[in-house]
């Protein structure tokens, strides 16, 4: 592939192997858990479809862990995962985002 004099090329992710995603959702969901704890918001940036599906699977694993419902929403690049209200109804746009 060739690039225009004096520009670099687009550093290419190497994607996640099964056991990193395993582990990658075990260490960060700790963190993630301390964090909603003690501020009720944890938001990392994650501007690629892989890092999102990682951090959704974090909050389910999260949820499950404290008990509590937790809701993760992505804008393309951040993703915020916060507990969610139990009984509440959501819009059609979060349903699908809620992970319990």
């Amino acid at each position: 592939m060739s690039h225009a004099f004096g520009t670099q090329p687009a550093p290419r992710r190497t994607p996640l192997n099964a056991e990193e995603k395993a582990r990658g959702v075990a260490n960060f969901s700790t963190l993630v858990a301390q964090e909603l704890l003690g501020s009720g918001r944890f938001r990392v940036s994650a501007d690629t479809p892989e890092m999102v599906e990682l951090f959704q699977a974090v909050a389910r694993r999260v949820g499950e862990m404290l008990q509590r419902p937790v809701i993760s929403y992505a804008n393309g690049r951040y993703i915020a995962i916060t507990f969610g209200q139990e009984g509440a109804s959501l819009s059609p746009a979060e349903e699908p985002a809620q992970h319990r």
